[in-house]
């Protein structure tokens, strides 16, 4: 169905949405992380929380926040929404226009960002239009069936677009084509099949087909920014990765004990990548993928070993797994194939190039819950890899090779640059406030220099041949990350989503997402048709509910000296998402009756003058998620604005800006959400009564 838009000509003002999950229904978390948020941290360490650093400076500028902060400076209870365009006025504090191959691209045009809204669609700026490029069950490999709900077959769905695309690559092969490289994250079975159609086992292998990777080959449309896929007849680079596909382990960690299986003696062979989120190209021209919330997939059929008892309660492995893969496939069943959980939780690389080629899973890069990997080539010639474990209180992660990045375009060069992420160094990140002082009369720490920022420190935990944590082989630190990392002390975080180095200035942002109950209890107000406990724990650190994360950080981080293969670097707090109106948001200092209201930023991106462009996944301030262009130098810095929203139930995904003909990229994840094939919520992309995930590009109309 669609939901009638708010009215266009008068400013539109909603409620924050009840209950701890905001705009994201129980079915998301249920299918995606396995009601993560409604367990404890797995991160027990009591290493200082980055609320520990940053907290104070929001209690900080709520008690200086002016007229905002006199209605209530420690309420974080959002009033509603300002509408950008009214706010921002016409033509104020826009970048000037840009020339791409239609002359104008979104990354410098003054476009009028779009009202926080709950339409059924893409909505876009004036001036803009979306094409839809690909959805789920578009034919991807030559020979694959027509998409019929249902038809549907586990051969047919490993040779189709999968479900949920997430992370958005492309990779140009000439002026006119390039490859379009999606993961597929989770599935949702509710919204895929019919009801009384297919039986448990099919839907179960339906689902594991549906997981993977897609590639395809797509065609440019124009000089507007277009795409379109073309014929899987037509291309040799077509592919589909899915959960039986093999991967090769390698790194020092591969081989190890803990990897083997019944099925792999030799523990250098997996079949299958799972919940893969956020991702990154590479210089050499390969795509990266994280593997974030498989301990969700494993379920038991009798006791769990017990030499594992630490290392899965580290990483939320319990047995009781939603999916009920080891129904039809073994290797799911912990207590018959305890190590099977220990192939997952990697960083894999695919090269879409070559499709016969085998997809790798990098043990050197740690086993967490990866949001991704994003790869900046230091100016020593090094490739660094920034990542982040999306968990509320783990950590922030980069890697730094032990050999230098091949610029040379030959084959040898790119067979050197293929082993890169193989060897190096593992770090993980602590960060540091400036210093400061208690304010007496209102008992909120005050920065010595006015500006919440400080230093940090990347503590190494294991090269390829050294650990650095007591007590702990290279391969403990490789396959148990989260306990080593425990061991150094750096900075637990809020869920440290998409970590990316900016192209243009060098630095590096890092979304963090939200933790809106550190230290909370409280009933859930949804229903919850899925079964889990209607009531959460108390979590986290003792802080009130008012001092919680509810709407996400974004940071912004500095290496000393620009050098990306260091072990120093500074950092700032960037924004503090949230209604413009709240007394405890921020935007790098930008007025913030001029900004659109943005909530839980998970995915980065950037455009060619170095803007940042921040997605959002689980928005608690009423409106559908969307995408915001975030200027990050200059009198426009701080300036949030939205650029588009997504339809019903949908998070936004994939961001991309396209370098040369102003084309945006974004992934819908997931429409439709808390509804089911029968009574959907969704239409979108309205190509079916019920809704489809797929990926769209915007460009102008």
């Amino acid at each position: 169905m669609t939901i009638t838009p708010p009215s266009p000509d008068r400013q539109r003002r909603l409620l924050p949405l009840a209950g701890p999950h905001g705009s994201r229904s129980w079915a998301t978390c249920f299918y995606r992380c396995g009601n993560a948020c409604d367990h404890p941290e797995p991160n027990t360490s009591g290493n200082e929380h980055v609320s520990e650093v940053i907290e104070n400076a929001i209690r900080r500028r709520a008690f200086l926040g002016g007229s905002a902060a006199a209605a209530g400076a420690s309420a974080l209870v959002v009033s509603g929404l300002v509408s950008p365009a009214a706010a921002l006025g016409r033509g104020q504090d826009r970048p000037a226009g840009g020339h791409g191959r239609s002359g104008r691209t979104a990354a410098t045009d003054g476009w009028t960002p779009v009202e926080p809204n709950v339409r059924d669609t893409v909505s876009v700026p004036s001036g803009y239009r979306t094409s839809l490029v690909a959805a789920w069950g578009d034919a991807v490999v030559a020979g694959a069936p027509a998409f019929d709900p249902y038809a549907q077959t586990p051969e047919g769905a490993a040779q189709q677009f999968g479900y949920n695309n997430d992370y958005i690559g492309v990779l140009p092969l000439d002026r006119q084509h390039a490859l379009l490289v999606c993961n597929h994250e989770y599935t949702n079975e509710e919204l895929m099949f019919p009801p009384d159609t297919y039986d448990s086992a099919t839907t179960k292998k339906i689902a594991m087909a549906s997981h993977g990777m897609s590639v395809l080959k797509i065609q440019r449309q124009g000089r507007s920014g277009s795409w379109k896929r073309t014929s899987p007849r037509a291309s040799s680079y077509n592919r589909r990765i899915t959960a039986s596909t093999p991967f090769e382990l390698d790194g020092p960690a591969a081989g190890d004990a803990r990897l083997r299986t019944t099925a792999d003696p030799s523990g250098r062979t997996v079949l299958g990548t799972l919940n893969n989120c956020a991702g990154g190209t590479t210089p050499w021209g390969t795509v990266l993928s994280g593997e974030e919330n498989f301990n969700q997939y494993f379920d038991k059929s009798g006791a769990l070993d017990s030499r594992y008892t630490t290392s899965y309660a580290r990483y939320g492995i319990t047995g009781t797994g939603s999916r009920g893969w080891s129904e039809v496939d073994p290797r799911f069943d912990l207590t018959t194939e305890p190590h099977e959980p220990f192939r997952f939780g990697w960083v894999v690389e695919i090269d879409p190039h070559d499709p016969r080629s085998t997809p790798r899973k990098h043990t050197m890069l740690g086993r967490f819950k990866h949001e991704g990997a994003n790869i900046h080539i230091a100016d020593s010639g090094h490739a660094v890899a920034y990542m982040g474990d999306d968990e509320r209180g783990d950590y922030l992660y980069k890697f730094v090779s032990a050999d230098r990045f091949d610029a040379r375009d030959t084959q040898a060069a790119r067979r050197r640059n293929l082993q890169l992420l193989t060897r190096g160094t593992l770090y993980v990140a602590k960060l540091t406030g400036d210093g400061g002082t208690v304010d007496p009369a209102t008992n909120r720490f005050v920065p010595t220099d006015g500006e919440w920022d400080g230093t940090g420190a990347w503590i190494p935990l294991t090269s390829d041949t050294t650990s650095y944590v007591a007590g702990m082989s290279v391969a403990d630190v490789l396959i148990d990350t989260r306990l080593a990392a425990d061991k150094v002390s750096p900075t637990r975080m809020d869920r440290p989503e998409d970590v990316e180095p900016n192209p243009v200035n060098g630095r590096i942002y890092a979304a963090l997402t939200n933790n809106s109950n550190r230290g909370t209890s409280y009933p859930v107000d949804e229903p919850n048709p899925l079964g889990s406990s209607n009531t959460r724990p108390a979590l986290g650190a003792a802080l009130t509910r008012q001092s919680g994360n509810r709407n996400g950080y974004v940071l912004e981080l500095a290496e000393n000296g620009n050098d990306h293969a260091g072990a120093a670097f500074t950092w700032k707090l960037l924004l503090v998402c949230g209604d413009p109106e709240s007394p405890e948001t921020y935007f790098a200092g930008f007025p913030k009756d001029r900004v659109s209201p943005i909530s839980c930023p998970d995915n980065v991106t950037f455009d060619s003058v170095g803007n940042l462009w921040v997605a959002t996944d689980g928005n608690v301030l009423g409106s559908h998620d969307g995408l915001f262009r975030v200027p990050v130098a200059g009198p426009s810095r701080g300036q949030v604005q939205q650029f588009l929203t997504v339809p019903v139930g949908a998070e936004c995904c994939g961001p991309l800006l396209g370098p040369d003909d102003g084309s945006v990229w974004a992934a819908i994840q997931h429409p439709g959400e808390g509804g089911t094939y029968a009574a959907p919520t969704s239409t979108w992309p309205h190509t079916h009564a019920f809704p489809r995930p797929g990926v769209v590009v915007t460009h102008r109309a």
